[in-house]
């Protein structure tokens, strides 16, 4: 899993069958390569600026209703941003 920060949305005039209800975002990690931006699906509706838990990969799979092809699904919308001591 992956935290990031929610950057922009994209906008398609059409896309796969499997993707229709799905938005799709533009994450930006919040830690490692913080230019490596990626897009992720998202049914449970964050927005812009906001802080994202995203599953990457084939574990993605098991956070949607419903098949489709996607890698990357944002699956918490996080209250505020964990602090790391050490």
């Amino acid at each position: 899993m992956i935290l990031g920060k929610v950057i922009s949305k994209v906008v398609s005039t059409r896309k796969c069958e499997g993707l229709q209800g799905y938005k799709l975002l533009v994450i930006q990690p919040c830690y490692g390569d913080k230019e490596a931006y990626f897009v992720a699906a998202d049914e449970i509706g964050a927005g812009e600026g906001e802080l994202v838990l995203v599953s990457m990969g084939a574990p993605a799979q098991y956070a949607l209703k419903r098949n489709a092809p996607v890698d990357a699904v944002v699956i918490g919308i996080i209250d505020r941003e964990p602090t790391i001591e050490q």
